[in-house]
């Protein structure tokens, strides 16, 4: 039996996690020329809150947009080319005991990224643990300070997938059950033995020479050693790799730990790879 395992970390995808909408720009205005004369002047209108999203709305947006702190891209038609999909818009609890609560706040913000990560497994056909071994994520952004000043309460929750390098995939016309479909093109593959230099995360759509075939949730309160990832991920990693091989005395599989980064940010689980067939 030939065995390959990669035990150190391999750098995994980022999540993409948007960050709260809450950035604005302040400046003074130039003072007005001198004048002898004075005229009355109108108090200033109050601003208007921004308009609820709606979801269902395609929006063609780049990576770089999805990470920014406020709703980027631009909304087209659902039959054109787009990047990101809103499926949820929900409206924040902005009053904490009878006081007002800021939207930037750690408990406002924790309303959208839990509704989000919770919705999107039912929403693209797949349980969560079939969500980790697919290039899926969900992002979120809320009103900005102002927004919410005037009265904005929405949270707005888009799906987008990972693509290969710094871009995010094309979506299709709608998200809704994408990865109950076959084929499987948003599902996570490697361009080489996961560990070595040559390897990246790719969507399975792209070229690639190693799969994802499960994941195995890890023990343990501290971060693992590699021994301990291997004593724990072994077993299934190699009856996952054997399932799929031609001959199941002569097979490969490797197995990936977290990141120390992913670890204490809640990625409590190693994946098992194996070589594309």
């Amino acid at each position: 039996m030939r065995v390959r395992r990669s035990l150190p970390p391999a750098l995994l995808a980022a999540l993409l996690v948007a960050l709260p909408a809450v950035a604005g720009c302040t400046g003074e205005d130039p003072a007005p020329p001198a004048s002898n004369t004075t005229s009355p002047t109108s108090p200033p209108a109050p601003a208007e809150p921004a308009p609820r999203p709606r979801a269902g709305t395609c929006h063609a947006m780049s990576r770089a947009q999805a990470l920014s702190p406020v709703a980027g891209g631009r909304q087209v038609p659902c039959a054109r080319r787009h990047t990101a999909q809103t499926f949820r818009v929900g409206t924040l609890d902005l009053v904490d005991d009878g006081d007002p609560l800021a939207v930037d706040s750690p408990a406002a913000q924790r309303q959208p990224r839990r509704a989000c990560t919770a919705a999107l497994p039912a929403y693209v056909g797949a349980s969560a643990r079939e969500l980790r071994l697919s290039m899926v994520r969900t992002i979120w952004f809320t009103p900005t300070v102002e927004e919410a000043a005037a009265g904005a309460d929405w949270y707005r929750c888009d799906v987008v997938a990972l693509g290969v390098g710094e871009r995010l995939a094309p979506l299709p016309r709608s998200a809704r059950g994408m990865l109950s479909r076959s084929p499987r093109p948003y599902a996570v593959c490697g361009t080489a033995e996961p560990g070595t230099d040559r390897f990246a995360r790719v969507p399975c759509s792209a070229r690639h020479s190693w799969v994802a075939v499960s994941t195995v949730d890890l023990r343990g309160a501290g971060y693992p050693t590699g021994a301990a990832v291997s004593e724990q991920m072994s077993e299934a990693c190699r009856g996952a790799a054997r399932d799929r091989a031609d001959d199941p005395l002569d097979f490969s599989w490797a197995e990936e730990r977290p990141t120390r980064q992913q670890w204490e940010s809640g990625q409590r689980w190693g994946t098992c790879w194996a070589p594309a067939g």
